[in-house]
């Protein structure tokens, strides 16, 4: 990457990490402070904890949309200053009722599609594929720090504290978005970035991205579950004060990272994807099931977590590459929408299920439906294709083509070797690939005819 471009990716990157950072703090101490509010019990609290993912949902592909329209960084000001309010909102809220009404604002601020867009506007093809790997991996770190850092600021500054520093954040992220982030010559339809409305429902009815969409769906589901369960063992089961909990989250995340590492290289390397993607889901089943049988042990809470984390991590690495790989040429933006609305589905889903078992049953009933469902994932990886080691690349025409040549152009770049898939949009003089590079002929795709240059 040159200069402007390792420019435009580390602050976009960091903007994303501040963002969900602020999302994710409560998700290890509101449960032990939400009692504290007016009108609170265990599945209204469940609604709060997951209630951001309800307005990410629905609106992340609108905004996406509307960037289009008026431009990515107006509407990331406007997505950052919602999540702003929201978190004032938040803050200011002694009922649970307003803390839930500033978690929705707060995901009404649904910028992540319109960041993906800009980082494509402001990247070359040669780089963005590392860009997205860079702010995947901060996303990824956000979430370990969110883990650690909400315990310690609630300890110091109570639950409205955490608010009120996730609208610093917001306001910091404007700041950025002013004067750090570079502002594009032209916005670009990039169809590996954005989502095309007329691709929904085709996209919705491929069996292998469907099963990958129900994966994310249950992954985040679970996980949002058992955060509503798990900060509650951690002070009735084995007696650790909640000032205490960073600590273990810490060990934990940093053990089960490095733990996990090894089984993507197998993965990716020895092309052993769907062996290990399976195994993990089974294991974060096996981790539900565990947390169960802690008993008053702090090293068997630790050890359940473990198994957890590391399949968790194993497959919030995973998934959207497998996505990307799956996906269509030219139509990964669309998918990657499709899954990430899938995604906050599950965490708004995971909040309301989690608190509405905690409030009838009880903790251990959560970690018993966690299990299941992920026994249920499991039995549905198993049916999955091993997936393609492919990978997606763009290319620019050197002339408009009428739809004949287009027809022609395409059917000669399926015969160079490595190449799987092609689509031709003709209006934006741009070709879209999916190639496997261990088999790909460069000298024959670089030389290709009515090619000018990677885009």
């Amino acid at each position: 990457m040159n200069v402007s471009e390792k420019r435009s990716v580390f602050s976009l990157a960091l903007l994303y990490a501040m963002r969900m950072l602020g999302l994710f703090m409560i998700l290890p101490v509101f449960v032990l402070l939400g009692d504290e509010l007016d009108g609170s019990n265990g599945f209204l609290i469940g609604i709060a904890i997951g209630a951001y993912g309800l307005t990410q949902a629905l609106l992340q592909v609108p905004f996406g949309m509307l960037s289009d329209r008026f431009g990515r960084k107006k509407m990331i000001i406007v997505g950052l200053l919602i999540f702003c309010l929201g978190s004032v909102v938040a803050a200011t809220s002694e009922s649970i009722y307003g803390v839930i009404a500033g978690r929705l604002l707060q995901g009404a601020g649904a910028i992540a599609s319109v960041l993906m867009a800009l980082l494509s506007d402001l990247t070359t093809e040669d780089s963005r594929t590392k860009a997205m790997a860079v702010v995947g991996m901060s996303i990824g770190l956000s979430f370990s720090v969110a883990l650690v850092a909400g315990p310690l600021v609630a300890g110091f500054f109570g639950l409205s504290g955490i608010f009120w520093l996730t609208a610093i954040f917001a306001l910091v992220g404007i700041a950025m978005v002013v004067f750090v982030v570079p502002t594009p010559v032209a916005t670009h339809a990039h169809r590996d970035t954005r989502a095309v409305r007329g691709e929904f429902f085709e996209l919705l009815k491929n069996p292998d991205l469907l099963r990958l969409d129900i994966g994310i769906f249950l992954l985040h589901l679970i996980l949002t579950a058992l955060f509503i369960a798990v900060p509650l063992s951690l002070v009735n089961d084995v007696q650790l004060d909640r000032q205490q909990h960073w600590w273990v989250y810490l060990s934990v995340m940093v053990t089960a990272f490095f733990a996990m590492v090894p089984f993507i290289i197998v993965g990716e390397k020895k092309r052993k994807i769907k062996s290990v993607f399976a195994g993990a889901v089974l294991q974060l089943s096996v981790g539900s099931i565990l947390l169960v049988w802690v008993d008053n042990s702090l090293a068997a809470m630790w050890g359940a977590l473990f198994v957890f984390f590391m399949a968790f991590n194993l497959l919030e690495a995973s998934l959207p590459s497998l996505v990307s790989k799956q996906a269509p040429a030219g139509a990964r933006g669309t998918a990657m929408g499709i899954y990430s609305t899938s995604q906050f589905f599950g965490a708004f889903l995971g909040g309301a299920v989690g608190g509405w078992v905690l409030s009838n049953w009880g903790g251990d009933v959560i970690y018993y439906t966690s299990a299941a469902l992920g026994a249920i994932w499991f039995l549905i990886a198993l049916t999955m294709r091993t997936p393609s080691y492919s990978t997606s690349k763009t290319l620019k025409l050197n002339a408009l083509l009428s739809e004949s040549e287009a027809a022609v152009v395409s059917d000669e770049l399926f015969e160079v070797q490595g190449v799987e898939d092609v689509v031709i949009v003709i209006e934006e003089q741009t070709v879209y690939l999916k190639i496997d590079k261990a088999h790909l002929d460069e000298n024959a795709l670089n030389s290709f005819r009515y090619i000018a240059k990677a885009v």
